[in-house]
């Protein structure tokens, strides 16, 4: 991993563990992801997805083994970008 996706990876734990108030799942799980990008620029969810999935791991659930599905979504929002989590 390259430095600067070693940052963004830290970057969006330290998001995570500021946010999760619950305790860690140890079931299976069905995580949606939604990445709002500032423009409508190719975008590569594909990329973006393992740092978020690494993220969580450890602090939402044990391991992203855990993960029997996963839904993704490109959306835009200029004035916010952001990632929105919600894990089933």
């Amino acid at each position: 991993m390259t430095p600067k996706g070693k940052k963004i990876k830290q970057d969006y734990r330290y998001e995570v563990l500021s946010q999760w108030r619950g305790t860690i799942l140890k079931e299976d799980l069905t995580p949606t992801l939604r990445f709002y990008f500032k423009t409508k620029r190719k975008q590569d969810l594909d990329n973006y997805n393992k740092l978020v999935l690494d993220a969580l791991s450890g602090i939402v659930y044990l391991d992203d083994s855990q993960v029997a599905g996963l839904h993704l979504y490109r959306c835009y929002d200029k004035d916010r970008p952001r990632i929105e989590v919600d894990v089933q």
